[in-house]
């Protein structure tokens, strides 16, 4: 503090206003040096407040990246929802939806077709595990590009009124093959692993005891060619294949398809000289390799011809017959001109769906589908037909889950055939697999996370699909493999090292509409899926049983 002193006479009278004027002098002053020690003090708070925006906008860009820790909360869906799938966000909507089906189910229970069934159409998915129908249903969904009415898409016969599970192993192994499962679901008898047509007596490879007449078992096609019925056999496998092989064949070994010891008969033979093989109206599938002799490019080395053998066969029996190796060729047959219709499209296993890997003009499962009843219809008996998409089972095998997917698909549109061009009145469809594989969803994709995909999310990234073992397991990868030749040929991670990734033991599942359907619920043994087709159609074991229906 410092004052500015004003000379006056000591006692003046202006004594009094001089110091008045000083302390108004001094308070001026005083304030002018406040203002401008707040407004320096101001402006270096707002010049520190740049530089620490300054430099902390600096540090975020150069700091390097953190991965940030993972919680529960990272797994889930986070991800914005599709504006059809809002609704899912109102309770009443759950509440009608599920009303509007309990009604169905009512409905359905209160008037269960009880008639007898004049066709039988038996659809087999090899390989066909839960697992497999809930991805292959997200999968169409997600790939159709169009929004499903109810807002969830479903597989044709995931329509179907009843649902149960089956029980799958054999007699000798807990988790089974198609070949002890096939006897099973075609006879009504359980057997062992890798054995076609016989009963537990027979062991894998006992050609003696499989000729044994009182080991030996009929199946449902040989039911239905007693009653009067037509017969026939659809697959995207070879054939001689173990699925239905199951239908025709008696063997100790699945794998003798074109060749076999002793006075054992191969399965290829079997088919075309031995009842109920040559009996049946319908062969469509793969497989021409074990018909054929090798200097036919075949696999045959006792140089016979059976394809050649079943055309003077059918015309001695003066029938009306067609052979056909392609697509073009059996589009170019009038159906109902036929009684008797063998397709061998392929060597071995018909290609994948939409890929044509192998051979090219094959027809699709639906087409065969479609062409068999076509034939088999003609009877005023009826007609009994097995239908397999079989190469679920070989994807699934090399760790290709993208392409069982696909397969699951195509098998779907195949079902939808039978089920579009049948009457559930006189027409049972039913809809089942073999056995599981290995295949699970795995983690907590959201919704919209791509199920052939990977989930990248909590800073970890996983295959949404993947495997307990197989092939691909030499990789050490986490993530599938892309492969050159598609996306369906993708490698699905896998655990454990094998050469081919194996079959699960878990029950599966059976879906059914039509006359006695509703017999197939709750769980089962697999050998009691034959029977209750035999009841629902009075034939086989049941013969005589329904005669009042």
């Amino acid at each position: 503090m410092y004052d500015t002193v004003l000379s006056f006479p000591s006692h003046s009278v202006y004594t009094g206003h001089a110091r008045q004027i000083i302390v108004s002098r001094n308070i001026v002053v005083g304030l002018r040096r406040d203002v401008n020690m707040v407004s320096s003090y101001f402006t270096l708070l707002i010049v520190l407040l740049i530089v620490f925006v300054y430099t902390k906008h600096t540090v975020a860009r150069t700091k390097p990246y953190s991965k940030p820790k993972s919680s529960i909360n990272d797994y889930f869906a986070d991800k914005g929802r599709p504006l059809l799938q809002t609704r899912e966000y109102d309770a009443n909507f759950w509440m009608n939806r599920g009303m509007t089906d309990l009604g169905r189910r009512l409905k359905e229970l209160e008037n269960p077709i009880v008639g007898r069934a004049k066709n039988i159409v038996f659809f087999l998915g090899d390989g066909m595990s839960i697992a497999t129908v809930t991805a292959a249903r997200v999968h169409m969904e997600q790939s159709s590009g169009r929004a499903f009415p109810d807002g969830n898409a479903s597989l044709t016969f995931e329509n179907f009124p009843y649902t149960g599970l089956v029980r799958t192993y054999c007699v000798d192994k807990q988790v089974a093959d198609s070949a002890c499962s096939s006897t099973a679901y075609m006879t009504g008898v359980k057997a062992n692993s890798g054995t076609l047509g016989v009963s537990g007596a027979v062991r894998e490879n006992d050609c003696k005891a499989s000729l044994d007449s009182k080991n030996q078992v009929d199946s449902i096609l040989r039911w239905a060619q007693m009653a009067g019925k037509s017969t026939g056999i659809v697959t995207t496998t070879r054939v001689t294949h173990a699925s239905p092989a199951g239908g025709y064949a008696h063997s100790a070994n699945r794998g003798w398809e074109s060749s076999a010891p002793d006075d054992c008969l191969d399965i290829a033979q079997q088919l075309v000289t031995q009842s109920p093989g040559i009996e049946l109206d319908v062969i469509l599938g793969g497989g021409r390799q074990e018909f054929l002799p090798k200097n036919m490019n075949g696999n045959r080395e006792d140089g016979r011809d059976l394809i050649a053998e079943w055309k003077v066969r059918m015309m001695k029996n003066h029938q009306m017959y067609e052979y056909v190796k392609n697509k073009t060729e059996l589009s170019d047959v009038n159906l109902k001109d036929v009684d008797k219709l063998l397709g061998l499209f392929s060597m071995s296993h018909m290609s994948y769906t939409g890929t044509k890997e192998v051979e090219r003009d094959e027809p699709s499962l639906s087409e065969m589908t479609m062409a068999a009843i076509e034939v088999l219809r003609k009877n005023e008996n009826g007609y009994v037909l097995f239908v397999e998409g079989g190469r679920i089972d070989h994807a699934h095998h090399q760790n290709l889950a993208h392409m069982a997917l696909s397969e699951t698909i195509a098998f779907s549109r195949a079902v939808d055939v039978a089920d579009t061009v049948t009457d559930p009145e006189d027409t049972l469809v039913v809809v089942t697999s073999d056995h599981s594989h290995t295949m699970t969803i795995n983690g907590y994709p959201s919704r919209e996370d791509k199920i052939v995909e990977r989930v990248d999310r909590g800073g970890e990234s996983y295959s949404i699909l993947s495997y307990a073992n197989g092939p691909s397991a030499k990789f050490h990868k986490y993530q599938k493999q892309p492969s050159k030749y598609g996306d369906k040929f993708d490698l699905y991670p896998s655990l454990v090292p094998m050469s081919l990734e194996t079959h699960g033991g878990e029950d599966v599942a059976v879906w059914a509409r039509g006359p006695w359907a509703h017999l197939f619920v709750g769980s089962f043994e697999q050998n009691v899926l034959p029977l209750i087709m035999s009841y629902a159609s009075c034939i086989g074991p049941s013969k005589g049983k329904c005669s009042d229906r």
